[in-house]
């Protein structure tokens, strides 16, 4: 099946998606510019986080690492421009799957775009189900610049619900994020054959080891990135700190920690300052911290928080409470092995997507395995994913190709 790119070179096709992205990476990019405030207005972050989302986003889509990516997954580059040798193997090419639908999530800015860009490198036709900002039909705009095959290849729609206003019957591959009910029906309406990627609710964790309590200095370190991966995007990404273990032993105690740790929120309050929270969020912060102080007078816990009430941390909650998932709120659990996390994860259904660490100690790295995780990364940088890496557990381009082998 053929689409707008069969006959681009791959090269052109990634050099053309990169040089649009350094474009978009540039803060004065008119195009840029023009979308920002429809991306506060629909999500409610603040400007400073839609700045800091673009500039990730579009900062990791280059030429060097999509083409490494690519290289890495089918062999060579050369294999989607025609047949390649293989060691030992028949010859091989690497051809578009067929028409690919993007559904993106309601929270997380661009998230279809990597999806899209890897989905184009493999010469596929792609529609991408826009939020309301139209980022994603603005930069696909700017890719009519690249190649005029990019006008016919790459389509930004708007559609209401999930897909019951878009027939996804036709698309060879269907990629989607959003929560696991929606998934299921999107999954029910895709043709038997299509291949279905869902990326569905999940959640972050961090492990402090005894061994990265060196001093203060190390443990401010810490605080300061675990800081920026629970302030960013107010806690509501699968890459969010969602719940943080720190073990006992080390020469910084945990309640010290979690003291550096309400100062190094202060810190990003100012760098990432809050975004709108509705009233049902508002409430619910409100009844978690009135019942961690109720605990904490009775010896429980120890809660932290300030007069804004603009981040809530609760050190040593009981065991039997799930991580708040709210705004700029952590339950920190003082733990002496990773196995007490692997226990709490488990005990509550936690869908783990990424793991931050303080070190890559054994048993924290087996813990992260057995608990399904996708990606292990240090403080700071739960939020920033490399484009090279395998983003939720799947390949980047791979799950957009079928190969055609030459036996003769």
């Amino acid at each position: 099946m053929s689409g707008a790119l069969a006959d681009v070179p791959i090269r052109a096709i990634v050099r053309g998606l990169a040089d649009a992205a350094a474009r978009w990476a540039d803060a004065d990019f008119p195009p840029r510019v023009r979308v920002l405030e429809a991306i506060v207005a629909r999500t409610g972050y603040t400007l400073p986080v839609v700045e800091y989302a673009l500039d990730r986003l579009f900062e990791a889509i280059t030429e060097p690492a999509l083409a490494a990516t690519i290289a890495d997954e089918l062999g060579s580059l050369d294999a989607l421009d025609g047949f390649v040798a293989r060691k030992g193997r028949s010859p091989a090419r690497a051809l578009s799957v067929g028409p690919v639908c993007i559904v993106s999530s309601r929270t997380t800015i661009g998230v279809a775009i990597p999806a899209a860009v890897f989905a184009l490198c493999a010469k596929c036709d792609v529609v991408v189900k826009d939020r309301e900002d139209h980022l994603v039909s603005a930069f696909f705009t700017s890719l009519v610049q690249e190649h005029d095959a990019f006008a016919t290849a790459a389509r930004a729609e708007t559609w209401s619900g999930s897909h019951d206003a878009r027939d996804i019957s036709s698309f060879a591959s269907v990629v989607a994020y959003g929560r696991n009910d929606t998934l299921a029906e999107i999954r029910a309406a895709c043709a038997p054959e299509a291949r279905f990627t869902g990326f569905g609710a999940r959640a972050s964790v961090g492990y402090i080891t005894h061994e990265a309590f060196a001093d203060e200095r190390a443990a401010a370190a810490l605080a300061d990135g675990a800081a920026r991966d629970l302030a960013l995007y107010e806690s509501e990404g699968c890459l969010s700190l969602h719940a943080l273990f720190v073990e006992r032993g080390g020469r910084v105690t945990p309640e010290r920690f979690t003291e550096l740790l309400a100062e190094a929120l202060e810190r990003a309050h100012v760098e990432f300052p809050p975004g709108e929270r509705g009233a049902g969020a508002s409430a619910r912060l409100g009844s978690a911290r009135a019942l961690a102080a109720f605990r904490a007078a009775g010896g429980t816990g120890t809660v932290y928080g300030d007069e804004a009430a603009r981040h809530l941390l609760i050190l040593d909650p009981p065991s039997s409470d799930p991580p708040l998932l709210l705004p700029r709120a952590l339950n920190l659990h003082i733990v002496d092995a990773p196995a007490e996390a692997a226990t709490y994860l488990k005990s509550h259904g936690i869908a783990l997507e990424a793991l931050a660490t303080s070190g890559l100690r054994e048993d924290v790295v087996k813990m992260a395995v057995d608990a399904g995780a996708a990606r292990i990364a240090p403080f700071g940088a739960l939020q920033a994913p490399l484009m090279e890496g395998n983003h939720g557990g799947r390949p980047r381009v791979a799950d957009y190709i079928r190969w055609i082998t030459d036996d003769t």
